[in-house]
């Protein structure tokens, strides 16, 4: 039995934390079984080269770009720089939380 809540999703964002990339944040674009997900953010990970990551070196942010589930059900692909738009909305919108609690 899998929990939803820790079971990534489709255009969800992850910040990876084991690994070369370990600090940064990326975009679920596949799931490969119950503990592989496939991840990309666009710039140094395309689209057509994503990373198969284990799911528990991943911390699942409660984010999902609907733009990147969209274009991924509709044509099965998601272009770089859509990846890369989620990835920066997302990343200014924690820039945002962070200045409104003052820190």
């Amino acid at each position: 039995m899998v929990d939803d809540d820790k079971f990534p999703k489709l255009g969800q964002i992850v910040l990876v934390l084991r690994g070369r990339d370990q600090g940064k944040y990326a975009v679920v674009v596949g799931i490969v079984d119950s503990k592989f997900v496939l991840i990309a953010d666009g710039d140094k990970r395309k689209f057509d080269q994503p990373k198969k990551k284990n799911i528990l070196h991943l911390e699942l942010q409660n984010f999902i770009s609907s733009e990147v589930v969209n274009s991924l059900l509709e044509s099965g692909r998601v272009t770089n720089g859509k990846l890369r738009y989620a990835l920066r909305k997302f990343t200014q919108g924690l820039e945002s939380e962070a200045q409104e609690k003052g820190e």
